[in-house]
């Protein structure tokens, strides 16, 4: 076979951005599972692993917070635009952060969706996966995106899961449908 072009499947980006404990890890290891079982090529870039490797030594200020979504938006771009459907389960509570994750993409002609788990701060607060809201009604956490720190919401998401309403598996059923209806799953 002397063909040198293969069909290699679309990449993408997939960043699911919301509240602590709003469910973008859950969501993200099930939409990852689904798109894995169907064959394509998937990376999770998980915002806790990125903090401890890719972005040790930064801590929670604005520049900081933004420093670290630039880092993840470039390896995700890259992953993408190399055919991988890499799934982003990451706070980015800024909405230039975003942004200029999403015009790295543009440039490169790498499909960016950008996903908003809109769970509501008290439901959050229940969950408390990592107890962040516990620590910080005690006194002994500072700025928690969402109550003495802002979050900044998308504007115009590409899909918006309310995650009090449906399950996990819903929710991943919710952003796979776009990514199919956009060619991409």
């Amino acid at each position: 076979m002397t063909s040198t072009s293969r069909t290699r499947a679309p990449g993408a980006t997939v960043w699911l951005t919301g509240l602590p404990s709003a469910g973008k890890t859950t969501i993200a290891r099930v939409l990852a599972g689904r798109l894995r079982s169907e064959g394509h090529r998937v990376e999770v870039l998980d915002g806790d692993e990125i903090r401890r490797f890719l972005s040790a030594g930064l801590g929670f200020s604005r520049e900081d917070r933004n420093t670290n979504v630039q880092r993840i938006g470039l390896v995700a771009e890259v992953l993408a635009r190399n055919g991988v459907l890499a799934v982003v389960p990451v706070i980015a509570p800024y909405a230039d952060s975003r942004e200029a994750v999403r015009k790295r993409h543009e440039a490169s002609g790498t499909a960016y969706l950008e996903v908003h788990v809109a769970t509501p701060v008290e439901v959050c607060s229940e969950r408390d996966v990592k107890g962040l809201y516990a620590r910080q009604a005690a006194g002994h956490l500072k700025g928690l995106t969402g109550v003495d720190d802002p979050y900044e919401p998308p504007v115009d998401p590409a899909v918006t899961l309310e995650t009090h309403l449906q399950t996990p598996e819903e929710s991943a059923a919710a952003v796979h449908a776009v990514l199919a209806a956009r060619g991409l799953a």
